[in-house]
């Protein structure tokens, strides 16, 4: 089911002093998405600025996806939290409203031991719905080292890994170790898709193919395809945006990008903030390369 490229989408705000949700632009944003062959969507993840919704517009935002989606591709809602009473009650609804997965991040801040991750993670798979971990050490401050993914993997709803350690050897190891089961693993960095998916990975969770959906799963089909010339010319034409898509904290940054590209985003909320001129113009620059 979790195969191929996944765009962790934006949330669209309005322009106005309490930059409420944009749902009209989310569902446009959402059909240029399927319209170039997206695998899946991904609402309500760091891209998507969850740390600044409401439980209120969890909810709204991932029913959204749900309704545009109307089925095409797989929705993994975004429900993590450091609060795992929290993080139960969003997946129950992503869960209730119908989403195909839900991506949870490890519980950031508390940093808890080994016995109260796996407890954590069970619990949320015990509802029935298939669970991605979502691994970024930093922005949790605690890495999921491979020996509690591979204890993870073997509970039948937890599915699959976003990885985004950054550590390759790391991601081998997952790799390696989950192969007798049926467990995804996808890159949350979007320069190491490639790379991940020569090792066995499955895909990406991916921030530049909410602006190049179509070339993003060019270079993963052609891969699966078995075309590693061409997977590999693609690599190459969008490391430059790989690279500046990142010159500021995620989400800045693809904010920015989509809406310099005619696309609904809106600015982000307060504690980021907005893109200087400098790395605005930097970007612009990049930008102008691609079609």
């Amino acid at each position: 089911m979790f195969e191929g490229i996944f765009p962790a989408l934006i949330t669209p705000f309005n322009e106005t002093p309490d930059r409420g949700l944009n749902l009209d632009g989310l569902r446009t944003n959402i059909e240029f998405l399927i319209e170039n062959g997206v695998h899946g969507v991904v609402p309500c993840g760091s891209t998507g600025e969850s740390a600044t919704l409401t439980f209120e517009e969890h909810e709204i935002v991932i029913g959204a996806t749900i309704d545009a989606v109307g089925g095409r591709v797989p929705v993994i809602a975004g429900t993590g939290s450091n609060n795992t009473a929290e993080a139960l009650r969003f997946t129950r609804s992503a869960y209730d409203q119908g989403a195909d997965g839900v991506l949870v991040l490890s519980p950031y801040y508390n940093k808890p031991n080994r016995s109260g991750l796996i407890k954590h993670y069970t619990q949320l798979a015990d509802i029935g719905v298939p669970v991605i971990v979502y691994n970024v050490p930093s922005r949790t401050g605690q890495n999921l080292t491979p020996d509690i993914i591979c204890e993870l993997a073997e509970h039948p709803n937890i599915v699959g890994v976003k990885e985004a350690s950054g550590d390759i050897t790391q991601i081998s190891r997952i790799i390696e170790g989950t192969r007798d089961e049926e467990f995804t693993v996808l890159s949350g960095d979007d320069a190491m898709t490639l790379p991940v998916m020569a090792l066995g990975g499955s895909g990406a969770i991916a921030v530049t193919a909410n602006i190049q959906p179509a070339k993003m799963v060019a270079m993963v089909e052609a891969f699966l395809r078995g075309d590693l010339e061409t997977a590999r010319d693609i690599h190459y034409a969008l490391s430059p945006l790989f690279r500046a898509l990142f010159i500021d904290t995620n989400p800045i940054p693809i904010k920015k990008a989509v809406g310099l590209c005619g696309m609904a985003a809106g600015p982000v909320r307060l504690p980021l903030d907005d893109l200087d001129a400098e790395k605005t113009a930097l970007l612009k620059e990049v930008l102008s390369r691609y079609d």
